[in-house]
């Protein structure tokens, strides 16, 4: 008795892990869009800070380093005019000191969801410093270099295909394009330094990236749910698939250098990721640090190129600055849909959400795409489902002998143990089948969970009626109240359990579980509406024709 008591307590202990672990939510906070900065005008300008530099740290650096790296600029000479670029999904400002982007927004995804304010993932204010740098480490040629645009605002007009930006600058004979290049519907953004020596000597290069983002918590991930997903940095390479970096660890200076081919490095957060990824067939050094800002630095080096007398070369990588949508992250580099993080039942929710991405290929609506897969679920758990209800129906049967056993051997729990066995088998029943298929629901529930909770395109995405965003509570908690009263139906199918424990938890379970469910998205109780629903059609057919079998029971005794 004690192993079923266990059991039941399972569902309830993973729910409150859910909504407990790390619950530091402020749920008084207002939060607000941050505003584009000023194309001109010093006031909103990113504030420098002396030693805010683009170089490898001294203990990081590889063989072939350039000796003095790039030291960071004063603030006296950091540019004021700022370059307004705009896309179909992009709205961008790239600081010509250096040329990093100091504002990224997502006009296709809104900050709020009656919101008309586009959701800001890089700006550099007082509210969040999250920037995506880039810089040419140049020899002899100290400091960020200064780059003249050709004009200040650049459109990708209806019709074009591609647009390109391209800052100019000449150092010591040396010429520079760095040169940003943009495609229709694509948040992948193509960086390159096209170097031209036009002195006497060869001179070497190194393209260094960077994203470096402040303490400040994630704009995506608000007062909505009890779980949040991860904030910080993540790392690639041929032998490690994905690795995530906390802040901790970065200010701690636990993640060493990595030096290999290919690879990529990111900042994630909940539905959003920056990435820089550069050439995959190439050497590349990664490294992270904090800055003199105090940001958390996620970075790569690639390697040094020399550029002879009189020749050309050009040093390129990928920034990506979207959302963490599986297929357009693929594009951009080898394993870079990991950082849609499924959790550790990944292996149940990537294909959860291969089939329910098809089903909304084919009805568009993504609220009953998951009642379609909810079904598909369902459907591939029934024979397991319906051994577990047969039990029951016999245990519900059969409850007038079990209570005449208990009775009967009332004082003697040894001897009623072993008569309860006796009967069990006889009857072929399993006392612990009314627990299974809540336990195998289990892990498909934590699956689908972390799937719903990871993915955007459920953000801002209706159902029907009062449900209008997926992935949020349901406003009037309608929902949850559903789900709770379809369990209770659900024990009116079950058999009475004999022991009065057992019996007060049961009856508990429909309360407990609609107030852990008030806070799930609307996308996850819909889940388990459906399934409940689906499961008391296919009890109550199962016990209805277990009752109206004369040879359930054949042999009871009578008092």
């Amino acid at each position: 008795m004690d192993v079923k008591r266990l059991l039941l307590l399972i569902p309830l202990a993973i729910l409150a892990y859910l909504i407990v672990v790390q619950w530091n939510q402020d749920y008084g906070q207002v939060a607000t869009a941050p505003q584009a900065p000023a194309i001109t005008g010093e006031a909103q300008a990113p504030a420098a800070a002396d030693g805010d530099d683009l170089s490898v740290p001294a203990e990081r650096r590889g063989a072939d380093d350039i000796a003095g790296g790039i030291p960071g600029e004063a603030a006296a000479t950091r540019s004021r005019d700022l370059v307004a670029v705009t896309t179909d999904v992009l709205d961008l400002r790239i600081d010509p000191q250096g040329g990093d982007i100091v504002y990224a927004a997502l006009p296709q995804h809104k900050f709020a969801l009656d919101s008309e304010q586009p959701f800001v993932l890089l700006a550099d204010n007082a509210s969040l410093s999250y920037v995506a740098r880039s810089g040419l480490q140049l020899e002899g040629h100290q400091g960020r270099i200064t780059f003249s645009p050709e004009k200040t605002e650049y459109r990708l007009a209806d019709g074009q295909e591609r647009l390109e930006v391209d800052l100019t600058a000449t150092l010591d004979g040396v010429e520079v394009i760095k040169r940003f290049s943009f495609e229709r519907d694509s948040y992948a953004v193509g960086v390159e330094y096209l170097v031209a020596n036009r002195g006497e000597a060869p001179v070497t290069a190194r393209f260094i990236g960077q994203l470096a983002r402040d303490d400040s918590p994630d704009p995506s991930s608000g007062p909505k749910l009890g779980m949040r997903s991860f904030l910080g940095a993540a790392y690639s390479s041929p032998e490690t698939r994905y690795e995530k970096i906390d802040f901790e660890a970065i200010e701690e200076g636990n993640f060493e250098n990595r030096d290999v081919e290919g690879g990529w490095v990111a900042m994630i957060q909940h539905y959003f990721a920056s990435a820089w990824a550069p050439p995959q067939d190439q050497q590349n050094l990664y490294y992270a640090t904090t800055d003199a800002r105090g940001r958390h630095v996620a970075a790569f080096a690639g390697p040094t190129q020399s550029v002879a007398a009189g020749g050309e070369a050009a040093l390129a990588a990928t920034l990506y600055m979207g959302p963490k949508v599986q297929d357009r992250l693929e594009e951009v580099a080898p394993h870079l849909e990991l950082t849609v993080d499924f959790g550790w039942l990944w292996f149940i929710a990537n294909p959860l959400f291969w089939l329910l991405d098809h089903i909304h290929d084919l009805i568009g609506n993504w609220g009953w795409s998951i009642v379609i897969l909810t079904l598909l679920v369902k459907a591939a758990l029934w024979p397991l489902s319906a051994k577990a209800y047969k039990s029951m129906a016999r245990m519900r049967k059969l409850g007038p002998e079990m209570q005449r056993l208990k009775e009967q051997y009332g004082d003697d729990r040894q001897k009623m143990s072993q008569e309860m066995m006796k009967f069990y088998q006889k009857e072929k029943i399993n006392p612990l089948g009314g627990c299974l298929p809540i336990l195998v629901q289990m892990p498909v529930f934590i699956a689908l969970y972390w799937m719903l909770l990871e993915s955007v395109e459920l953000r801002h995405a209706p159902f029907v009626f009062w449900i209008q965003d997926l992935s949020v509570k349901d406003p009037f908690f309608i929902l949850p109240i559903l789900m709770g009263a379809s369990m209770f139906v659900q024990q009116l199918l079950n058999p009475t359990p004999p022991d009065p424990t057992q019996a007060k938890i049961m009856k508990m379970l429909p309360i407990v579980f609609t107030f852990f469910f008030l806070w799930f998205p609307a996308g996850l109780v819909i889940y388990w509406v459906v399934n409940n629903i689906t499961s008391i059609a296919q009890q109550y057919v199962i016990t209805r024709k277990i009752e109206a079998d004369p040879s359930v029971g054949k042999g009871m005794k009578t008092k």
